[in-house]
């Protein structure tokens, strides 16, 4: 039995996420999707439905596959400290999450999340490149 956090901040994140994902898991893998928003002020009704939409892009991909949980961070943190409090709480084997291609200036650094995840986790981690979809 493995248990993955996957952090998503978007519905294309989410399904190329899955399609890592689902010739690796099994019955007994448990996925926690994990959606971090900032809250007060720098969180609209949009923003809610949209990570809810990421969330449930999950759930309708993987659920016939394995246990899914799904789980909205709303409280001030930022993304990757939930994602790495959250994979800490339930001793996660590994956390998968994406990376965008970038221009060559930008190749220098990671986006901020996914660079501190990488910097910060416990766990091992899958990063999954990110194709752009039209």
């Amino acid at each position: 039995m493995a248990t993955y956090v996957l952090a998503t901040n978007h519905v294309d994140t989410s399904a190329q996420l899955c399609d890592y994902l689902i010739d690796r898991v099994s019955r007994s893998d448990e996925v926690h999707a994990v959606n971090s928003l900032p809250g007060g002020d720098d969180t609209d009704s949009q923003d809610v439905r949209e990570g809810e939409e990421s969330l449930n892009v999950v759930s309708s991909r993987l659920a016939g596959v394995t246990s899914v949980e799904t789980h909205q961070f709303v409280r001030s943190n930022a993304p990757y400290t939930d994602v790495l409090e959250h994979a800490d709480d339930i001793d996660a084997d590994e956390i998968v999450i994406g990376i965008r291609k970038r221009n060559p200036t930008a190749k220098v650094v990671f986006g901020s999340t996914t660079q501190r995840i990488l910097l910060h986790s416990n766990q091992p981690i899958a990063v999954v490149p990110l194709v752009e979809v039209e």
